[in-house]
């Protein structure tokens, strides 16, 4: 197989939630165990760092990346889902593994992991592993897909762990409220291994304190740092950088080498330094388009608080979203003053532009329905004067394709 027919083969023949949806959700993470089992156990090779959380995961693991990058370490990245590349998921010192050794990989193990069944992501969590410890890196930042519990990646021991914050998304598997969540993604903390908190949260308080004392855990809340200025842009940020300092503080008094000017630099170089795409990213001026990958009821608000802060004449916003999201969480948040241009995302689980349209009718927000990405943003453009915004966004799929 080639590099193209290798894609097909992971996106096609196995299963991925981004897709489909709730059906490639598997409940235990059996089959990563038994899949590392039969390379070496890759993931005790190296020294990591764990995140989950519902919002800034992304955000938070390029930054850390970044930093220790600047520190002189070489530092292993894997996050989901990717915007452009496949290869953006699994990154040494900002470089995407290459094709050749994604075809590799996946021409070795196919018979043994075909007969296991292995889901898309759990096949590219074992790749990401194997690679790390080939290459032989100092640390690795790992990102959960979703939830932590049960997530294919919660086999690794830490150094650290990081649980970002708490909002509703995926209710469909992880639950419906902010408690049930939170029991979820507090599933990543490990045995006598510090964690980082980076949202105080009354409904999650008392969760992560009693998880935390069973595993014998320091549990360490984030706290307001100086004013550190990075190139990932959105007042949200500054939630994920407070995060990042704290675990970077952490990291220090465990004996890792970090200077100030590390934690500086890097901040200002994350973009630059691990290529990182779709957070707060201005496309273009005349007129202004920005996008952001923010699609749950607590980004939509975040992204709603930092359109509000901008000057322009009109704002037009590009809005697809997936099938299973809950609107009604989301959709009450968005300007009504905004032109809408309702899309969907290239993928099967998107939701239909109309039936958008007609959920977003009864919020009050108008606009038109396009058939795809591509055409809403085409004409947003020619309906946009110099000084007016366009916004893209409502899920990292329609972000993806305009990125």
């Amino acid at each position: 197989m080639n590099y193209t027919q290798t894609l097909d083969y992971l996106f096609g023949r196995l299963p991925i939630y981004q897709r489909i949806g709730a059906a490639a959700y598997k409940a235990d993470i059996g089959n990563i165990v038994t899949a590392t089992k039969y390379l070496d156990n890759p993931h005790t090779q190296f020294k990591s760092i764990h995140i989950a959380g519902t919002n800034g995961k992304g955000s938070t693991s390029h930054m850390i990346a970044s930093i220790l990058q600047e520190s002189g370490i070489k530092v292993g990245l894997y996050t989901s889902p990717h915007l452009k590349d496949f290869r953006e998921r699994i990154k040494i010192n900002g470089e995407m593994i290459a094709q050749k050794q994604v075809v590799t990989f996946v021409k070795e193990n196919l018979i043994f992991f075909e007969k296991m069944e292995l889901s898309f992501f759990e096949f590219t969590v074992a790749m990401a592993f194997d690679y790390f410890a080939k290459q032989k890196v100092d640390i690795a930042i790992i990102e959960t897909g979703l939830g932590g519990r049960l997530d294919s990646t919660n086999i690794i021991n830490p150094e650290l762990s990081i649980i970002t914050n708490i909002s509703l998304d995926h209710t469909n598997l992880l639950g419906n409220t902010i408690e049930k969540i939170a029991v979820e993604k507090a599933g990543i903390i490990k045995n006598e291994t510090p964690v980082i908190i980076g949202r105080r949260q009354k409904e999650t308080t008392s969760i992560f304190k009693n998880i935390a004392k069973e595993k014998n855990a320091n549990l360490i809340y984030a706290s307001t740092q100086k004013c550190y200025a990075s190139d990932l842009k959105g007042e949200y940020q500054k939630e994920n950088i407070n995060t990042v300092i704290t675990a970077i503080k952490q990291l220090q008094k465990q004996g890792w080498a970090i200077t100030e000017d590390d934690i500086e630099h890097g901040l200002l170089k994350t973009v630059a330094n691990t290529q990182l795409l779709g957070r707060w990213q201005t496309l273009s001026s005349n007129p202004q388009i920005i996008c952001d990958t923010a699609h749950n009821e607590d980004g939509i608000k975040e992204i709603t608080k930092q359109l509000s802060n901008l000057k322009y004449e009109q704002l037009h916003i590009v809005f697809g979203t997936v099938n299973d999201k809950n609107l009604d969480t989301i959709l009450p948040y968005l300007p009504k003053n905004a032109k809408y241009y309702f899309c969907n995302a290239n993928i099967l689980r998107a939701m239909k532009a109309e039936d958008l349209k007609q959920k977003a009718d009864k919020h009050q927000l108008k606009g038109r329905i396009f058939p795809s990405v591509k055409e809403a943003l085409k004409c947003a453009k020619v309906n946009a004067n110099p000084k007016d915004l366009i916004f893209v966004g409502g899920s990292t799929f329609v972000v993806a394709e305009v990125v």
